[in-house]
């Protein structure tokens, strides 16, 4: 079993789902949660997720499945909606969950690497939960094809729609039809890209960095590689072991915040922007060379890593991204043994925001699993 939480285990033998042994802490948030009656006149979070569960379990396609991914895609419909309470408002007397997806991928990711789920299980179920709303609507956008790619690189699209097929199930709405059609529609369009049971598949690295990166290019058509050296951006928690890591694989220039931090006397939790604008010149000196160099610092989130991506592309540059995934122990383990510690309340709001890097972002990324 990979999973703390009881998935049915042979449904050969039965389907049923042993609601009785559930004590999560997330339970009575999602119980107390109302939703849109438009779209769940079922009730609340956790009578639409019993619902949801229940619909998947009875699916032939769920029960073909390899255990190893029947628990993986269970433990995401369990958790799809675990952020509803936290996202709820209250808009021109409707009932409104805006950006539930996203936010739940990020509680369910910190939730799951405390209790030291496998990372590549915890990830699986982190992308399908960001992304489970996607087949209610692919097919009706005009960037459905660049959607399917960029998804493909997290999630298997054929248990996403197994996913988002128990999510229609799972409910009581005004047309619950039309959501299955949208997804039978999903299936046909990744089938159709070869992208339902993989990844979209790229002529290059380099192509795909460029495709996502772009708006107007073909994805089957390579792009000439013109980068004139290479960038390492280090990803991961205070504590994770990025200096070392560094230390005993690359043999490069560092362009280190934390260095910078103690150069400039300042702390990890007052303001960066001077620590940021001196690491920004530094490698802004280096790709002006064309010298490959490591950027270190936690860029745990896509948005703090596409900010010097963008500089680095604009320089003609190869990106590659190191993550280094760290169990909980470990990295609150090594944060206490270093010198400038960060403290726990500063990790528990990266935590917030933590956003491992996919192919979608990069030319290359390693995962380096350590364990404890």
């Amino acid at each position: 079993m990979l999973l703390p939480y009881p998935c049915p285990a042979d449904p050969a033998v039965s389907t049923a789902v042993p609601w009785d042994s559930f004590f999560e802490p997330w339970i009575a948030p999602m119980a107390a949660c109302p939703q849109d009656p438009e779209h769940h006149a079922e009730g609340d979070v956790w009578t639409h997720t019993k619902m949801v569960c229940e619909a998947l379990v009875g699916l032939p396609d769920w029960q073909a499945l390899a255990p190893a991914d029947r628990e993986v895609v269970f433990a995401s419909a369990l958790l799809h909606d675990i952020a509803k309470p936290v996202c709820t408002r209250i808009e021109d007397g409707r009932i409104r969950q805006p950006g539930h997806s996203p936010r739940g991928a990020l509680m369910v990711r910190a939730m799951l690497w405390k209790m030291g789920v496998d990372p590549v299980v915890r990830e699986r179920i982190a992308a399908l939960v960001r992304t489970h709303q996607i087949p209610f609507f692919l097919i009706d956008q005009d960037d459905a094809r660049r959607r399917a790619a960029q998804i493909s690189q997290t999630v298997r699209c054929d248990h996403l729609a197994l996913l988002t097929r128990a999510d229609a199930l799972g409910r009581i709405c005004r047309d619950p039809q039309r959501l299955l059609d949208n997804i039978d529609l999903f299936v046909d369009f990744c089938a159709e890209h070869e992208c339902l049971d993989g990844p979209w598949k790229f002529p290059s690295a380099h192509t795909r960095f460029v495709y996502f990166r772009s708006d107007d290019r073909d994805p089957r058509f390579a792009v000439h590689d013109d980068t004139r050296c290479e960038v390492t951006l280090m990803s991961g928690l205070p504590g994770s072991g990025k200096d070392h890591w560094i230390e005993h694989n690359l043999n490069l220039p560092v362009v280190s915040l934390d260095a910078l931090r103690e150069e400039l006397d300042l702390s990890h939790t007052g303001p960066q922007h001077a620590v940021i604008q001196a690491a920004r010149e530094q490698a802004r000196e280096h790709l002006r060379r064309s010298q490959s160099f490591v950027w270190n610092a936690t860029n745990l989130s896509r948005e703090m890593r596409g900010r010097l991506i963008d500089l680095c592309a604009d320089y003609g540059a190869r990106v590659r991204i190191v993550f280094l995934d760290t169990p909980y122990r470990r990295v609150l383990r090594q944060n206490r043994e270093r010198e400038a510690q960060v403290p726990l309340a500063a990790i528990e709001r990266m935590l917030a925001r933590w956003e491992p890097p996919d192919l979608t972002e990069a030319h290359h990324v390693e995962w380096i699993l350590q364990g404890d």
